[in-house]
């Protein structure tokens, strides 16, 4: 997650049966939840990135080009919202492509400002997609070679740009640049070339490490001067249900185990600041009852 200012993380551990609104439209979704999820907070207005108990990953990143849909008689949901919508209701990539296609999303300015987003999920059997809402209308990437997502430009480009490069089709070495399209094409990059892993260990600690290659460190300033660092990792086990986060300002990766948590109605929602100074490991014992703030 990178940006000009933190987005103050907060990892929530939601139960089932949780009445949800959309937004403040008045078109806006209503719903109640179908499965619990640990996911993350972001400016303590929506939701950004997470895991469901039935094993769906969901993130949401920064999209310059977003021009969002124009209304029509769908119902509502807030961009910050979209993925704690999908957590709820989705046990697969395919249920959580179908389930955007039924509404039709909107900006909720964010300290002030409209931002545009795009998504993108994998769960258990490998399946993945991104979908972004370009010109106006969604465009919806579901094929199992989607496993990179950066920022601008759209994905079509990016993979254009991506082609230019070994082993994806062009002589160039991998680019240096901590703008969106060399990250883009250095996480490819990595990845393609991550070994099998030979223990649950090596499995955790390749797309971590690919992901702390394309991080930019604090301070590092783009073409335009401005500096947009990454505040936060995080590295999803979709198969065993466990989440990994990591803040910039610690060394240490922690983790929720799905399994060992209580996701039946009636649960306490509980809470934990990523942030809080000497976590490591799992942070189950950490966690505290809290009131949600979505």
């Amino acid at each position: 997650m990178d940006w000009a200012i933190s987005d103050e993380p907060e990892i929530w551990v939601l139960p089932r049966g949780m009445a949800r609104t959309g937004g403040d439209d008045p078109r806006a979704l209503e719903w109640v939840s179908k499965y619990g999820s640990v996911t993350v907070s972001g400016f303590g207005v929506g939701i950004t990135d997470g895991i469901n108990e039935a094993g769906l990953g969901y993130h949401l990143l920064y999209l310059e080009e977003t021009v969002y849909e124009a209304a029509d008689s769908r119902p509502t949901i807030s961009n910050t919202r979209v993925m704690q919508y999908v957590a709820d209701t989705c046990a697969t990539v395919t249920e959580a492509v179908a389930a955007l296609e039924r509404v039709r999303i909107y900006s909720t300015p964010v300290n002030g400002e409209h931002l545009g987003v795009h998504f993108s999920f994998e769960d258990p059997s490998g399946d993945t997609a991104i979908v972004e809402i370009v010109d106006g209308a969604k465009r919806v990437h579901h094929d199992r070679s989607c496993t990179v997502m950066t920022n601008s430009p759209i994905y079509e480009e990016q993979l254009a740009n991506l082609s230019k490069y070994r082993p994806f089709g062009g002589e160039l070495p991998p680019p240096g640049n901590i703008l969106s399209p060399d990250r883009f094409v250095r996480a490819s990059y990595f990845l393609h070339y991550l070994p099998q892993p030979t223990s649950y260990a090596e499995a955790l600690a390749g797309p971590v490490l690919v992901a702390r290659n394309v991080a930019v460190p604090p301070g590092a300033p783009y073409d335009d001067f401005g500096v947009y660092p990454t505040w936060w990792i995080s590295a999803i086990d979709v198969t065993h249900r466990a989440y990994h986060f990591q803040v910039s300002t610690s060394p240490n990766l922690i983790w929720l185990d799905l399994n060992d948590l209580d996701f039946n109605e009636g649960a306490d929602v509980l809470h934990i600041d990523p942030k809080t100074d000497g976590l490591i490991g799992d942070v189950r014992a950490q966690l505290a009852p809290a009131a949600p703030i979505f």
